[in-house]
């Protein structure tokens, strides 16, 4: 996994609100945990031990004098054979262990009576008046069993109990945050213009409620928009006769420049009913479709041919590029509208306007470069939108009616491809990235 990969999934995590709440719980069980270790502990340091030392010097004073001085050996092993305890007697006379054979005791007992480190609690050492010295401790266990031992087993025991029940409650957490993830995707569609499938509500609560409420919001903006539509087409289509009607009456004037520019008006009238109607229809997607396999490349050079011979457009393309389930009347308007807007915008650049093919990865990518003026980069977005008009690097007085990339980019989405608009420094690249047959399309 490379670095940009793991960054990217460290935002991702950063802004996951299913990562941040496992992190919540993960550091409330570590706190409670190390809390309670850390009271406990204190608690047997500062009260047990502090009032259980008294008592324990006592009764090592009982046993240091039941063992007498001299020590007496048959006393001492009478000690370990009544009490769980273990002694070591050292001094100018005695040398005995009730261990001698136990390596653990034995370096117990060592670093017990070490007079260089005060006795502790378990391991305290009495000097008799001939010299010797007496070291107790407590029998020793198993070392699974020592007490040092099953506190940390304790300890850890009581974490994994822990960071299972953070487990229980997270996935619990998750059951009920998994209707975000269904109201997110519903949002995204309804954000796309798919009102087909309403979000289905997983339980009776806020969340359920919510999706509920936006399934209502959902609902009113669809009808909203297919009243809008069906007006849009009503009015487009009537105006189709009156505008034909008042062409064929301009026909009959005579020839002048009023003549000229009203023929030129109604034709831009005419091409803007023609534009939204076009665009309604391929508002329903790939159903508004008739597809069929269609070379691209012989496409494109009929329609240069037809419509572009004497313009000088470089045609690139590549000879190995796949048949392609294309709609190719769309096609060809989508096609058109792109040369049209790279020579409406380049037209005093040395160099003519180029289109090449190629194939990339599980696409059949097509560019279009012209060599004009270019755009703002901030104008990019906005470009392939309905009825946007750039600053003065494309003025109203070159044509159009601001439909045609919008048309492009509903032609390209129809088909499950994409259009991309940057700038080429010096003048604008259009690319068009249609799927192959059985690949989808990757933005």
């Amino acid at each position: 996994m490379n670095r940009g990969s793991l960054q990217r999934r460290w935002r991702q995590a950063r802004h996951s609100l299913r990562a941040r709440l496992t992190g919540l719980f993960l550091l409330l069980a570590l706190a409670m945990t190390l809390t309670l270790i850390a009271g406990m502990q204190a608690v047997m340091r500062d009260g047990w031990q502090e009032l259980a030392r008294p008592l324990t010097g006592d009764y090592i004073d009982r046993l240091t004098a039941e063992i007498g001085t001299p020590p007496d050996i048959a006393k001492a092993q009478a000690l370990t054979r009544r009490l769980p305890l273990r002694i070591r007697i050292d001094g100018p006379v005695v040398h005995w262990s009730s261990r001698p054979n136990d390596p653990h005791d034995a370096r117990a007992l060592e670093r017990g009576a070490d007079g260089d480190r005060p006795p502790s609690l378990w391991r305290p050492t009495r000097v008799l008046a001939d010299g010797h010295r007496i070291s107790f401790g407590l029998a020793s266990l198993p070392r699974d069993d020592a007490p040092e031992d099953r506190a940390r087993l304790i300890g850890w025991a009581t974490l994994l109990v822990l960071l299972a029940l953070v487990a229980l409650a997270y996935a619990r957490v998750r059951r009920l945050l998994r209707p975000l993830a269904d109201i997110r995707a519903g949002a995204i569609r309804y954000g796309a213009g798919d009102f087909s499938r309403p979000i289905a509500p997983r339980a009776h609560d806020e969340l359920g409620e919510l999706a509920l409420q936006i399934n209502g919001m959902a609902d009113g903006l669809h009808h909203l928009l297919d009243a809008k539509r069906q007006l849009l087409l009503a009015i487009s289509h009537e105006l189709r006769s009156p505008l034909t009607r008042a062409r064929l009456n301009a026909e009959l004037v005579d020839e002048s420049p009023s003549r000229d520019a009203l023929l030129h008006d109604l034709a831009e009238m005419r091409d803007l009913i023609t534009d939204l109607l076009e665009s309604e229809r391929l508002a329903a997607g790939h159903a508004a479709l008739h597809t069929e396999a269609v070379d691209l490349n012989a496409l494109l050079r009929e329609l240069v041919a037809a419509h572009f011979a004497a313009r000088g457009i470089t045609l690139a393309l590549d000879a190995q590029l796949p048949a392609l389930e294309l709609d190719a009347a769309r096609m060809r308007l989508l096609l058109r509208n792109l040369i049209d807007n790279a020579l409406r915008h380049s037209p005093d650049a040395a160099t003519a306007p180029t289109v090449t093919t190629r194939i990339d990865a599980a696409a059949v990518l097509l560019t279009l470069r012209d060599h004009g003026p270019g755009v703002d980069d901030a104008q990019l977005p906005l470009l392939a939108q309905a009825f946007h008009r750039p600053d003065s690097a494309r003025r109203r007085a070159t044509g159009g009616v601001g439909l045609g990339l919008y048309l492009c980019r509903l032609v390209a989405q129809a088909h499950g491809g994409s259009l991309t608009i940057r700038n080429a420094q010096p003048g604008l690249e259009i690319e068009l990235r249609l799927p192959l047959p059985g690949a989808s399309a990757r933005a």
